[in-house]
């Protein structure tokens, strides 16, 4: 009797399916791009059999927090994910997004973490999913449309709110935006560019959503002293948009709220009794975005990545060119504008709390135009694997790998992604539980992770012991698409 074949056989493996259930012992084969069957000592002929050897096979790690936006076109390669065990990106986070986007001159801040106004070529979202398409990147990559990238094709001053007919201009192009496959929208209230926004503008786009099933995230407009108020605003907005929240980056900022993670998460858990939410975080207790006056204090190191007004003290604490500069700490910042910054403003505890929470997923919010970038752009996954679950034991192997696959496929609705499973793609990755820990540290962060053997992205091969073969296998996923 001939044996049915296959491509890829990969034998005795410890499965963890990305549901939360136990790991066990068996084989997976792939043909195509798809999983074509699980169980134990498969019988294939197969081009490639990969001895697993008690290794851990998991689904492809889902970064649903990212910055990725113009680098997957720019960068295809994508090391800096691919090298974790990430097989795919959601982009378009904090309300910052590559489309839909008419620059009227150079990209306003934050928009300029995504890259120069050269980069911002893309006026539709199709252009956008046509343009990675054409790139082919190593990851898979799905998109949310910004809410400051609209408000930025439809005002000349971001500095104040929307008038109606901006309002309807932005909901006309959303809309165009979701029925061509994005996700759903971002914001990112904490920002200048976009604080000015009251609710109700953000309330009117959310809308557009119901009709298409998509989601609503949001950088929330402060994660300091009124958190609670700004989480009580994106509860009622996606209440009134009728959609799922996903509250960004979950934390509590500033020593003067260190500790109160038991409270918000406690409200965070009441409002999902009466409504879907979730949120993400990143396993760090420093944040990393451009040099924001209304962070900065003397309550914690702020470290400057990058200064357009004084590019020779990047790589400095803020404190430290304030003592150079004798001035006060805001009128420093003020003269490195526009810079970029890492702010250690986060206590450990809070950050474990978060992490540990049912409903929290893991996302980088890594930014790779940083010459300087946080260590989580290189280190985020496996560093949730390595120091909080093996060597904190803040949770066990199948709810840490839950949180960075089947948790996050299903709540932003990536279908047959996130979980292995007969039928389901082929995004998967093989590491060794013993050993594999982030190497990238805040004064050295662009290092590659230890023990992540293996990782095919739709059944091909795409990253193998710090190599990267030569196939690239990424697709474009839209929103309600079978990709």
């Amino acid at each position: 009797m001939t044996k049915e074949y296959c491509d890829t056989l990969i034998q005795q493996a410890h499965v963890i399916d990305g549901t939360g259930s136990p790991g066990v012992q068996a084989d997976v084969a792939i043909k195509g791009d798809k999983i074509i069957a699980i169980g134990p000592q498969l019988s294939f002929t197969s081009t490639v059999t990969v001895d697993a050897n008690g290794l851990v096979l998991a689904p492809g790690f889902i970064d649903v927090h990212t910055h990725d936006d113009t680098n997957v076109i720019r960068t295809p390669d994508m090391l800096f994910k691919i090298s974790q065990g990430v097989s795919t990106v959601i982009v378009g986070n904090c309300g910052i997004s590559a489309s839909p986007v008419t620059l009227k001159g150079d990209p306003p801040d934050p928009m300029n973490l995504l890259g120069q106004r050269a980069d911002f070529q893309y006026p539709t979202f199709s252009a956008y999913a046509e343009a990675v398409t054409a790139a082919c990147p190593r990851v898979n990559v799905a998109a949310l449309i910004g809410h400051t990238a609209l408000r930025s094709n439809h005002m000349d001053d971001l500095l104040q709110a929307a008038n109606t007919s901006q309002i309807q201009q932005m909901c006309q192009q959303l809309n165009q935006g979701m029925a061509e496959g994005a996700l759903g929208l971002s914001s990112g209230l904490a920002y200048a560019s976009a604080k000015q926004a009251p609710m109700n503008e953000v309330k009117a786009l959310v809308s557009e959503l119901a009709q298409f099933n998509g989601i609503y995230t949001t950088h929330m407009r402060t994660e300091f002293d009124g958190i609670i108020d700004a989480m009580s605003e994106a509860f009622e907005t996606a209440e009134h948009g009728k959609v799922p929240l996903i509250i960004s980056h979950l934390k509590c900022a500033g020593a003067a709220n260190w500790g109160r993670t038991t409270e918000t998460l406690a409200y965070l858990e009441q409002q999902a009794q009466q409504q879907k939410v979730a949120c993400d975080c990143y396993p760090y207790s420093a944040s990393s975005s451009t040099l924001d006056l209304a962070q900065v204090t003397d309550d914690f190191d702020i470290f400057i990545t990058w200064s357009e007004g004084a590019p020779e003290q990047a790589g400095k604490l803020l404190a430290d060119i304030a003592l150079e500069w004798q001035l006060p700490l805001r009128d420093t910042a003020i003269k490195l504008q526009p810079a970029g910054a890492v702010y250690h403003g986060l206590h450990p505890e809070d950050v474990e709390r978060v992490l540990a929470y049912p409903r929290t997923m893991i996302g980088s919010d890594g930014l790779p135009n940083d010459p300087h970038p946080h260590p989580r752009l290189w280190g985020a996954f496996p560093r949730v694997l390595g120091r909080y679950c093996r060597e904190q034991a803040l949770f066990e192997l199948p709810e840490a790998i839950y949180k960075m696959t089947g948790l996050s496929a299903q709540e932003f609705g990536l279908a047959k992604r996130g979980v292995i499973k007969v039928g389901n793609y082929a995004d998967l990755v093989l590491f060794n539980a013993n050993t594999v820990i982030d190497t990238a540290t805040f004064s050295d962060p662009i290092q590659s992770a230890k023990g992540i053997e293996q990782v095919w992205v739709n059944g091909e091969l795409s990253f193998k012991q710090g190599r990267l073969p030569a196939a690239r296998a990424g697709r474009f996923l839209r929103r309600g698409i079978n990709n």
